[in-house]
């Protein structure tokens, strides 16, 4: 809508109105976030909905300057099939930071709101480490092979974390999310890691074989979400300036087999190798899409 203004500047009226949308909704979200503390589990309940409802919002706001701003071409195939009452498990692969706005701009409100593991220290960002917190999102601490070694008793630590967070899930539907690669795709990494995927890195399976330990009688599905941008992974500041042309976005829901519910991935070797071939063959299908995606939408096209 704004396209005939320069990218710089349209760049800076959408990080305004994103810092403004985000205080707007923060000063109604924070009063009953203090209120959810209170030990009533009904009132708790209720302060968590109305918390996903100013979520959900902020989302729609953050579509509508992304529209303002930009002009980008949405290809999308596969989410008409979700419930938004429904209970999920969804992973993608993962490019750039924009990925969480383009995953949240095309799912939000046709199924339960994402609710991501993040790291312990993001707990502590400015305003939203506390909505995240308000919001359930779980924090998981990571400690090194060295430090365990060190600390024995921390082994498990992260289950734990993983079984309490599934908890709070179970009162609300939800769509439990999850990078499996663990972190963004890039050259350097690819190569370190000598992945065997031509477009992907190597899926790590531990996380949500903790998930559906924990939640396998609720999470009967895998929305399985496949992002590609013709042009090259973008930037967030390509984003707010509206400079990303076209995106392209694949949705398969697919069953989780019921044999890779309720096993123990710590301890039991045959589960944990069964397990890690479910999820590697989710990974070479997932990768053979990228490859038809990449010739179907080339560059420019």
């Amino acid at each position: 809508m704004l396209s005939f203004l320069p990218h710089s500047l349209r760049g800076a009226l959408a990080a305004l109105l994103l810092i403004l949308n985000t205080l707007l909704c923060f000063s109604v979200l924070f009063p009953l976030s203090l209120i959810k503390l209170l030990p009533i589990k009904s009132l708790q309940v209720f302060c968590t909905r109305q918390i996903i409802r100013i979520a959900e919002f902020w989302m729609a706001c953050n579509s509508g300057w992304m529209a303002l701003t930009g002009n980008i071409e949405w290809d999308i195939q596969g989410r008409e099939r979700l419930d938004y009452d429904g209970w999920y498990l969804v992973t993608s692969n993962h490019q750039t930071w924009v990925d969480i706005l383009v995953l949240q701009h095309n799912f939000n409100r046709r199924m339960p709101m994402l609710k991501f593991f993040l790291k312990q220290e993001l707990i502590w960002v400015p305003i939203i480490g506390i909505c995240w917190w308000a919001l359930d999102f779980p924090f998981m601490k990571r400690y090194t092979k060295a430090y365990l070694a060190r600390h024995p008793e921390k082994a498990g630590q992260d289950v734990e974390t993983t079984r309490k967070a599934c908890e709070k899930f179970k009162t609300t539907p939800v769509a439990v999310f999850n990078f499996l690669e663990g972190t963004r795709l890039t050259p350097a990494k690819h190569a370190e890691q000598q992945s065997p995927y031509r477009h992907l890195l190597k899926p790590k399976s531990g996380g949500i074989a903790f998930v559906l330990d924990a939640m396998g009688e609720q999470l009967r599905s895998l929305v399985d979400i496949t992002i590609h941008y013709p042009d090259g992974s973008p930037t967030f500041w390509d984003l707010l300036s509206g400079r990303i042309r076209k995106v392209v976005v694949r949705c398969q829901i697919k069953p989780i087999p019921t044999e890779m519910l309720g096993g123990d991935y710590r301890h039991d070797e045959v589960f944990r190798a069964d397990f890690q071939r479910w999820v590697n063959r989710l990974w070479e299908e997932k990768d053979l899409l990228l490859d038809k995606l990449h010739h179907d939408y080339p560059p420019g096209c």
